[in-house]
């Protein structure tokens, strides 16, 4: 007897169905292009809109405070890659800004036949102009010093502090020593450096009339494309080599020394480079402002450019100009309605930003999916269990 068994039946074929797009050559795509698409809107809102709907009063304003984003994209490097807390960039902020005060103030004088500037005229300067106002009178020195000064300063400190292995707080305190050095130094030197009131009421910029709102329209402009040149050059930076040297020299001091590199060299370059870029934005400040004073360098003010990178995200270049951006926007608003808690509100804003949100605003958006994802995966889990 025999007995027949069908063949197993195979399995329909199946046609292909058009699957989704190729993420991730879809994501690489638009990778490439966001940053060029977010560093055009950006010049296009700062050097086309900004000029066109503000008033000279708000664009004045805003060019103060992208003085202090420049500063910031300094800061960014320094410390948000570099993990050094600078808190003495008031430092170099001074030293760019009275270099370019030294040559306006000398500029203005050689204008009405004078040798002298107007406040040596006042306080009744004896000898003449001092030997190192001198070389200031020359326009090319000048501007060469408001970037070389800052950066040898940095230079020497940096090189003493870093082959010693002084980090952490130790660096903090020196940095704020240093700022605090110097303001006293000029409120000493009244006859010299205009004292506790500084250097202010300049008339001309290179052969242009300040008092002229045309010409005041074209320093902001210079400020606001030194601003995102700095940005694009800083971002270069965080990408190359040297940028992923900067994170592990942060993150593994020692590590980085077993390899073969001196952490303390890696570590002199991004100080150096953030004092450079501090000296321009307090060169800058001056005409855009008119006045560079002890006030405006000393430890507060020091304390107040690591605050608005901290807020913003001392890690993201767009959120440490941003963050550096609203929190003076929010002195110049604040302080006139609240001027002796708005150095409580500044301290509470750091301590705040350090020790809830390390990463700043910039990260909130990444805090907030990291959360979703844990607490789905936590109900995910609740339902298996049940």
């Amino acid at each position: 007897m025999t007995t027949t068994s069908t063949p197993p039946t195979a399995a329909p074929a199946t046609e292909p169905t058009a699957g989704p797009p190729e993420t991730p050559f879809l994501g690489r795509f638009l990778g490439r292009f966001r940053t060029p698409a977010a560093f055009a809107l950006g010049a296009l809102l700062l050097v086309g809109v900004a000029p066109l709907v503000l008033s000279d009063f708000r664009l004045g304003l805003l060019a103060k405070y992208l003085c202090y984003g420049i500063a910031a994209v300094g800061v960014s490097l320094a410390w948000g890659r570099g993990g050094l807390l600078v808190l003495g960039q008031g430092v170099f902020f001074g030293l760019g800004g009275y270099a370019m005060a030294m040559h306006l103030k000398l500029a203005d004088a050689a204008a009405t036949g004078e040798t002298l500037p107007d406040f040596m005229l006042l306080y009744g300067t004896e000898g003449g102009l001092p030997w190192w106002w001198q070389p200031f009178a020359n326009p090319a020195f000048a501007l060469a010093m408001t970037v070389v000064l800052p950066m040898a300063v940095a230079a020497l400190l940096g090189a003493l502090v870093f082959r010693r292995r002084v980090k952490g707080a130790y660096f903090a305190i020196l940095s704020q020593a240093l700022a605090a050095a110097l303001a006293i130094w000029l409120v000493g030197q009244q006859a010299t450096t205009g004292g506790t009131n500084g250097l202010t009421d300049f008339q001309g910029f290179f052969g242009y009339d300040l008092n002229d709102p045309v010409n005041q329209r074209m320093v902001y402009v210079i400020i606001a494309v030194a601003l995102l040149f700095l940005m694009a050059a800083a971002r270069q930076l965080f990408v190359s080599r040297y940028g992923e040297l900067l994170i592990a020299v942060r993150d593994s001091e020692e590590r980085v020394r077993f390899l073969g590199y001196n952490p303390a060299n890696v570590k002199l370059v991004a100080y150096v480079v953030a004092a450079g870029m501090a000296g321009l934005a307090g060169a800058l400040f001056v005409p855009a402002v008119g006045i560079i004073s002890p006030a405006l360098i000393g430890i507060v003010p020091s304390i107040g450019f690591v605050i608005g990178a901290a807020v913003g995200g001392r890690a993201s270049l767009v959120g440490a100009v941003l963050g550096a951006i609203a929190v003076a926007w929010a002195q110049s608003t604040l302080s006139d309605a609240w001027p002796a808690g708005w150095t409580y509100l500044q301290g509470l804003l750091f301590v705040v930003a350090v020790g809830f949100l390390p990463g700043g605003l910039a990260s909130l958006r990444t805090v907030l999916r990291r959360r979703r994802t844990s607490s789905d995966r936590v109900g995910a889990t609740k339902g298996v269990t049940t």
